[in-house]
């Protein structure tokens, strides 16, 4: 159980640091500010088996100009490049940039 707690806490933490480096991005397009802060809903979807929200997946196709300047960032792109990131992106129907 502690262990489980600890290993929370450990997803919590990097969930944090990378939303706090994601809310430095640059603006990507003109109509979209580009904010990883955007995409907190997705968390769970990216972090386990569950399904992404219909919040998750409107705020995926929002950020959508901003994927290849996240991708681009090395402090962000192991987490956007993971593979629940990229199942929460097919199950949205959010095709997965090509950078």
């Amino acid at each position: 159980m502690l262990r489980m707690k600890k290993a929370s806490y450990v997803v919590l933490c990097a969930v944090a640091v990378v939303a706090m480096l994601l809310f430095e991005a640059p603006l990507m397009a003109k109509a979209v500010t580009c904010s990883p802060l955007q995409l907190s809903s997705c968390i769970a979807a990216i972090t386990s088996s569950a399904p992404p929200s219909s919040t998750c997946c409107t705020k995926l196709r929002e950020q959508r100009p901003c994927l290849c300047g996240y991708l681009k960032d090395p402090n962000l792109r192991q987490y956007v490049n993971s593979p629940g990131a990229r199942k929460v992106a097919s199950t949205c129907g959010v095709p997965f940039p090509s950078c």
